[in-house]
């Protein structure tokens, strides 16, 4: 069976999550899409690399979705989300995924 590709999952849950809230207008619903694919990218990052690597990957996904937020008032929401999605992608792929 082929492995999850946790860089997606990650960067969906920061894409995913923003636009649950953004479109239903519950905010709520868009913090459980973000924790939902965080969880299950911690969970796979668990088994594949080391408890370290884990949490430092599970503090990037955090400080990933902190930093759109004040990013979004300079470029605007969509392109930070993209832009902290794409980030947390990269770092996940190089340390997990590959």
């Amino acid at each position: 069976m082929a492995q999850l590709p946790t860089s997606l999952v990650a960067a969906g849950g920061l894409v995913g999550g923003y636009a649950a809230a953004r479109w239903t207008g519950n905010r709520p619903l868009g913090g459980v899409v973000l924790a939902a694919a965080g969880t299950v990218a911690a969970r796979a990052w668990h088994r594949r690399t080391s408890p370290t690597t884990t949490a430092l990957l599970g503090a990037a996904y955090v400080a990933a979705f902190a930093g759109s937020h004040p990013l979004a008032k300079k470029i605007g929401a969509w392109p930070a989300v993209f832009t902290a999605a794409a980030a947390v992608a990269a770092t996940t792929y190089a340390a997990a995924d590959r």
